[in-house]
């Protein structure tokens, strides 16, 4: 009969009723559970913990030329090692999986051996930061389980290997490719420098007279080029009114000083040819007059005067034409300095018209010029430090992974958990006896007491026949009573040994017990 439970009395009775649906289950399903526990095959794991170390040289002095953190760079190392082949080589090195190799493919083993077998956790700590406090990756640690410990062991000893390798083999690739790359780029930029230079020392050869840097020189010249002019100027005036007057003082003087001799001389002359062309050359009268003619001549050459009569003898015109031959000379000679000068003046004014232009495409260059050496140097100074950060890398002084505890052989099988199968075993047992009791006690239609059939039909009890026990039953009763104390203690027996063999030593348990306790 379904009735409420109201104390703890009601409770032990239903309990003293329904115990074998309570300890049936129960006892079961733990029996269930111990058998599992026991029966399972048992898988051992080993971990090697990875510290990351700090690079040695402190950074002031070099500074590493590997910039990506610690966490990033380890993900990439976990994903190189974690990838199909790195696992199926050493899955084959050590023959792990030769039970599973006939029924499933290798895709799906090396996906088990990276989901189940294997375990990858990383250890942070608080950093130091005023600014914004974080926290950072300073070890991880790596597991493998196996059946067997010494397999366990090996490979993940192997694991912790292949990180430590392959942070190596990273941080010196990345650090070997910054020193290529920096090399490269410092030829290209040195080509690049030459190349200018190149094309400035043409432009300055093409532009020599009109570069920025001769301006001041150009002026000076083109303002000294127009002073002479302006003297030459005033001493071409000058001197063209001196032409004029001599000019004019020799058109009022004489060439000659007397031409009456010179006159007989001719009109001689001019007999002789007409007395020759009527006579010979031996008639009285040609010959008297060649003879008048000779005598006039050297006494024409005694007085050193000329005898042909094209040039005059008259000193004062002759100093005056020789003082205006010298004038005229003067004149012609500044005529051409003038000439030249003003050509030098038109040359340097172009030199200073176009000297604007002229900087303007020398700046152009020079700005390219500078700008490539001023990131040439910058490509050298990095170059330098990277070169510096390789060698550090190389003598591994920089940050690295270091094994500061190996894996080991494990002593005691990490699955299954023998305890926390027989807790769950004897909760579920428990849960599981209960739950029958209370659904067999729900079903039960039964009245066994006078309060329930009071209840039940509304009219009072007159009388109620106690269970009569026989000599019998009370031995049966005493008999059922040794079997759950024999029971009992074997359950309690068991239960000790069972702790001392799976668990933990009684005598260790016992040694902490009096530590505890300071007995």
């Amino acid at each position: 009969m379904n009735a409420e439970v109201n104390n703890l009395h009601e409770v032990l009775v239903i309990f003293r009723r329904r115990k074998c649906h309570i300890l049936g289950p129960a006892i079961a399903i733990f029996l269930i559970a111990a058998i599992s526990a026991f029966v399972l095959p048992k898988k051992y794991r080993s971990t090697a913990t990875i510290l990351i170390e700090a690079q040695e040289v402190p950074a002031e002095y070099v500074k590493a030329n590997i910039t990506s953190f610690a966490d990033q760079r380890l993900q990439t190392i976990n994903q190189r090692i974690m990838g199909t082949p790195k696992l199926l080589e050493i899955i084959n090195r050590f023959n792990l999986y030769s039970d599973l190799k006939t029924r499933l493919t290798m895709d799906e083993i090396v996906d088990k051996m990276r989901k189940k077998d294997l375990k990858f956790n990383t250890i942070s700590a608080d950093v130091v930061d005023p600014v914004a406090p974080a926290q950072a990756t300073i070890a991880f640690s790596i597991s493998f389980e196996a059946k067997s410990p010494e397999v366990a062991q090996q490979v993940a000893n192997e694991l912790s290997s292949l990180y430590v390798a392959e942070n190596l083999k990273a941080r010196e690739q990345q650090s070997q490719g910054t020193s290529r790359f920096l090399s490269e780029e410092m030829k290209t930029i040195q080509d690049n420098l030459a190349a200018i230079e190149a094309n400035i020392a043409g432009f300055k050869q093409k532009n020599i007279n009109t570069l920025p840097e001769l301006n001041q020189v150009n002026m000076q010249a083109f303002e000294q080029s127009d002073r002479d002019i302006r003297q030459l100027n005033d001493q071409l005036r000058t001197l063209r009114e001196k032409e004029v007057y001599f000019q004019t003082q020799l058109a009022n003087t004489p060439p000659e000083l007397s031409t009456t001799d010179k006159e007989s001389l001719n009109q001689l002359k001019l007999r002789l040819v007409d007395l020759k062309s009527r006579f010979s050359e031996k008639y009285p009268d040609v010959v008297k007059t060649k003879s008048e003619i000779a005598a006039l001549e050297r006494q024409l050459k005694a007085g050193n005067r000329d005898i042909s009569g094209s040039n005059p003898d008259n000193p004062a015109y002759i100093s005056l034409s020789a003082q205006l031959a010298s004038i005229k000379s003067e004149i012609d000679s500044i005529k051409r300095q003038l000439s030249d000068l003003t050509r030098k003046r038109d040359s340097y004014q172009g030199r200073l018209i176009a000297s604007p232009r002229v900087e303007e495409g020398y700046k152009s260059l020079l700005v390219q010029r500078n700008n490539l050496q001023q990131k040439y140097d910058d490509l050298s100074r990095k170059a330098m430090e990277a070169k510096v950060a390789h060698g550090m890398e190389k003598e591994q002084l920089g940050e690295r992974f270091t094994i500061v505890d190996p894996a080991r052989i494990p002593e005691k099988p990490a699955s299954p958990n023998v305890p926390a199968l027989l807790l769950i075993g004897l909760i579920l047992g428990i849960g599981s006896g209960v739950g029958v009791a209370a659904i067999k006690e729900s079903g039960d239609q039964t009245v066994r007491t006078a309060e329930s059939l009071t209840r039940l039909t509304g009219f009072p009890v007159l009388a109620t026949i106690p269970e009569i026990i026989s000599e019998k039953d009370l031995l049966r009763s005493g008999k059922r009573r040794r079997i759950y104390i024999f029971a009992v203690f074997l359950t309690i027996v068991a239960a000790f040994l069972f702790f001392h063999f799976f668990i933990m030593d009684l005598d260790v348990l016992w040694a902490k017990i009096a530590r505890k306790l300071a007995i």
